[in-house]
């Protein structure tokens, strides 16, 4: 009987050697909703602040610091967030995150006055930044090793869905009246129902279980998951696609074996290749168990703390990878969050400025299609490089724009190359680190990027008064250059099943 037939074998090999599930699919679509309401959230402020210059009089300067606030939060919860998702578990802090920031969006609707809102999008920013780590983690643990990258790709997909929401909310509902803005932070609440979907339908990482000790619960997991049907293959479960293809001698769809070259496949299910020696600043394998890849330094005993990060192995990653997310954050936030107000500035109606706004961010989805294809092919750093320099030729070509068709064509553009460059960012992301400090690694590199995204809004204003906005995106186009030079000193995973 192949290893990991049936009921045998470890939890995390027989998971690897699973074809994609309906469950698989089911986990996918759960955590992407969530998801898809963590960007209405973000999008939805954008359209708010523009209302608020109308409705309240608030000066540029206070709207900043009102967009600026939810990402303070971000930041403390990403750090925060990802760190008691090595402690707790995946889905715990995932139902937590949308529990928290749902009803602080609701909340946010009854606001009478700049700093009440303020202080309740910091907490909002809370919920935010601690779901989008957790959630891409939970998801990485669980996707088969061939298709792992495309799978954080799809799930960062339903971003886009959710700024198209948030673009349609403030087209059609913002502009009723005086209120619109309350109304659309109302349907911000839909999280915190949400959560518990995600509490009672989604599972918890079997990678977490294992590194807890928990083998039983694992099992289960991997069981139900075995049990599921297999998608394309008829009615077979996973577990039989795998064990056919073992007895074949060909790894089913979606799988790799440990140990095998990025991208290729194996014979029968995952198996465990011979010990591979660990970089000569880390600590040797054990040559009597299951090795790690070559650049993948054993994880750390004891809880996840943020020195781990910067062990011998991890610390040339991390710094690039906080590189990257730094320069990525200020130059999307940056440009999005303010570009309903750019446009109003530049003598569009506030109504036509949400209308090229839409138009601008229906850019993101094809955007997304391509990262999802060209991270499994070009692999994630190829793609991510590829996509923050697209990324700055956009922001170059929107800052000399004149004129709606190239502004809205400019745009369309950094919309396509700046959302294919998160897919990217978040599949590569949760690959470079242990199972033991995964989400801590991830947490702390979005909690990083969240300090941009808190200076970008404040920094806004100000450059554009030096500049105007050919100025301003000129900056942005210099920051994508800086992340992809970023990019290129990030470590290659694609096809390596997680350790």
């Amino acid at each position: 009987m192949p290893v990991g037939a049936g009921s045998a074998g470890d939890p995390a090999t027989r998971l690897d050697g699973l074809p994609v599930t309906r469950r698989h699919v089911r986990l996918l679509l759960g955590s992407g909703v969530g998801w898809t309401f963590d960007a209405m959230d973000v999008g939805l402020i954008s359209f708010v602040i523009a209302q608020l210059a109308v409705v309240w009089g608030t000066d540029a300067t206070a709207l900043g610091w009102i967009a600026s606030a939810g990402f303070v939060g971000m930041a403390v919860g990403a750090a925060l967030g990802g760190l008691l998702a090595d402690r707790i578990g995946r889905r715990q802090v995932f139902a937590l995150t949308l529990l928290v920031y749902g009803l602080a969006t609701g909340a946010s609707a009854l606001a009478g006055g700049v700093a009440v809102l303020m202080a309740l999008r910091f907490v909002v920013g809370l919920g935010l930044g601690a779901e989008l780590p957790v959630a891409s983690t939970l998801v990485s643990e669980f996707a088969p090793p061939r298709i792992r990258g495309r799978a954080v790709v799809v799930l960062e997909s339903f971003w886009a869905v959710g700024w198209m929401l948030a673009a349609v909310v403030g087209y059609l509902v913002v502009p009723l009246g005086d209120d619109g803005w309350r109304w659309a932070l109302a349907l911000g609440a839909l999280p915190a129902v949400y959560a518990v979907v995600v509490r009672r339908g989604l599972p918890e990482s079997v990678r977490f279980l294992l590194a807890r000790g928990r083998h039983e619960e694992a099992d289960r997991v991997v069981a139900d998951l075995e049990a599921s049907p297999a998608v394309g293959h008829r009615g077979l479960t996973g577990a039989q696609v795998r064990d056919r293809a073992a007895t074949d001698g060909a790894a089913p769809a979606g799988t790799v074996a440990a140990g095998s070259p990025a991208g290729s496949t194996a014979a029968g299910t995952v198996a465990a290749g011979p010990p591979v020696a660990a970089p000569a600043d880390g600590p040797a394998a054990p040559a009597d168990g299951p090795a790690a890849p070559a650049d993948e330094p054993a994880a750390p005993e004891g809880p996840p703390r943020l020195a781990a990060l910067w062990a011998p192995g991890l610390r040339r990653r991390t710094t690039a990878l906080w590189v990257v997310w730094f320069a990525v954050n200020f130059s999307y936030y940056g440009a999005f969050i303010w570009l309903p107000s750019l446009l109003a500035a530049d003598g569009h109606t506030l109504v036509r400025s949400f209308e090229y706004t839409l138009i601008i961010t229906l850019g993101q989805l094809p955007g997304y299609a391509a990262a999802a294809v060209l991270v499994e092919t070009w692999g994630r750093r190829r793609t991510l490089a590829a996509f923050l320099a697209g990324s700055a030729v956009a922001a170059g070509l929107f800052a000399v724009a004149s004129g709606d068709v190239q502004i809205v064509g400019a745009g369309l553009l950094l919309s396509f190359f700046n959302l294919g460059a998160w897919g990217a960012l978040y599949a590569v992301t949760p690959e470079l680190y242990p199972t033991r400090v995964r989400s801590t690694g991830a947490g702390w590199a979005a909690g990083i990027g969240r300090t941009a995204s808190v200076l970008a809004p404040l920094a806004v204003p100000q450059l554009r008064e030096l500049g105007g906005t050919g100025l301003l995106f000129a900056v942005f186009a210099a920051v994508f250059v800086v992340a992809a030079l970023g990019a290129l000193a990030l470590p290659e995973r694609t096809g390596e099943s997680l350790t």
